[in-house]
Parts: structure tokens; sequence; C-alpha cells
């Protein structure tokens, strides 16, 4: 059989969740918390919790970065989905404990203001009532409930600053038009935030300034730096030039 093909136990979402959260990949990871949750039994404070190193994790979804990773636990425990607790014994170790907020994922998509607190899906109790059904609980939308969503989110978006940074760093004049913004937007729906868009742009305008003028006017385009190749740019390794005489070897400069 084909190794590409499933021939081991799958890694499922449902499409709904991935839309609202405007990301596959936070997608499964919720998923997957909830299913190590309702098996777990690691109890403390009436609830039942999964207890994961990023690296562990990434045994799990290989195919994402550690870095990655670590970004996007981080921001669904912003968006108030996860709850994170350290109930190590040992004092030294900080390895986060996680348990999916139910409630907050249940009213996740409804306009504000209409949220409605549900009975029993705050997370998997002790109790003997909980239901397999009930955990996976997506609320029903609508048009006007998606619009709404995407306003709100788009909002915070920090597109000015971002694109004032890189006219500034890199002496251009691009401007805040929609074609630019979308790119910045699609970044930020996955997890990226105002210090990594400065990242990536502080990375390739060193690179462009070791590179020719052809090929300084590539990288810093809008459309190469916040494009599919972001986390690349993000995370790159980038060596400060070294200028002629600024070192030397047995007293002599080179």
């Amino acid at each position: 059989m084909n190794n590409l093909l499933i021939s081991e136990p799958p890694l499922q979402v449902l499409p709904s969740l991935a839309v609202e959260l405007d990301n596959v990949d936070k997608a499964i990871m919720l998923q997957q918390i909830h299913y190590w949750c309702s098996k777990s039994n690691k109890v403390k404070d009436g609830y039942r919790w999964v207890y994961n190193s990023v690296s562990n994790w990434h045994e799990q979804f290989p195919w994402i970065s550690e870095k990655t990773i670590q970004r996007y636990l981080k921001d669904l425990e912003r968006k108030g989905l996860l709850i994170t607790g350290v109930y190590n014994k040992a004092v030294f170790d900080k390895t986060k404990w996680y348990r999916i907020n139910y409630e907050a994922l249940d009213n996740l998509g409804k306009p504000k203001g209409l949220a409605v607190p549900t009975i029993g899906i705050e997370s998997p109790l002790l109790n003997g009532t909980e239901s397999p059904n009930q955990y996976h609980r997506l609320p029903e939308t609508t048009t006007e409930t998606n619009n709404n969503t995407s306003d709100n989110k788009s909002d915070h978006i920090q597109y000015k600053q971002i694109i004032d940074y890189l006219n500034e760093k890199a002496g251009k004049h691009f401007k805040n038009v929609e074609s630019n913004k979308k790119l910045i937007r699609a970044r930020w729906h996955e997890g990226y935030r105002l210090d990594d868009f400065k990242k990536v742009i502080d990375n390739k305008v060193l690179d462009a300034n070791d590179a020719n003028s052809f090929f300084t006017d590539k990288y810093l385009q809008p459309s190469t730096l916040f494009g599919n190749k972001f986390d690349q740019y993000l995370n790159q390794q980038i060596k400060p030039k070294v200028e002629k005489g600024t070192k030397s070897y047995g007293g002599v400069e080179f």
C-alpha cells in the first residue's frame, strides 16, 4: 500500500473549527488536546488535563516546527480556548498542563454580546454524566455571524505599523492598500504578531544589504516578505557582515 495513504490512526478535525480558527493546524492541535484530555488520568481541581512538552507535541504534529507549535499554543491560550496550569512535582519542571475551555469553544464565532454560557461543557468533569457528543458541539453560523467574526479579527491587525516599519527600514514607500493588507492578514491569522513582522523585515534588510541591487528589490517587496516563506524568513539566521580590517590574526588586520 502507498505509504502516503492512511494506514495509521488519522488526526481528525471538523472543517468548521478550522474555519473559525483560520488555521487547520491549530484546529488539529485543539482537537488532539481534547482527545487526550478525555482519556487523561491526570486530575487537578476536578478537571482532566494533558501534560506535554513542545517536543512531545512535535512528535504528534511532525509537519509543524516546534517554534510554530509553541506560538500556536500561546495563541490558543490568548484566545481563551486553552487553559494552562503547572502541577509538576519538581519545582524546576515548568512543563505546562493543558485543558480546553469548552464554554469559550462553544461561544466561538458568536457575535460579541450574544455569547450564552452553556452548562456541562466547561471541561471533562469527573461526575460520570458527560456525554461524548457534548464535547464536539460547535455553534451554528450564519452570514451575519461570519461577517462579524471576520471584522472583529481584522480590526486589531497592525497593518499601518507593519507597512511603516518596512518603509522605514527598507527606504521604500509602500502604501497600506488591500493587496498588502491581505498578505499581512493571512500571516496574522496564523498567529504571527508585530514583533514577528519586524524580525522578518530586519532579517531580509540585512540579507539584501549583502546582495546586489536586483535581489534587494526582490527581497523587500511585501509579496516576498509576507508570503508563504514568512516562517522561514522569521527563523533565518543572519550572520553580521564583517568589514575588512575589523579582524586580525597575528597582529595583521584583514
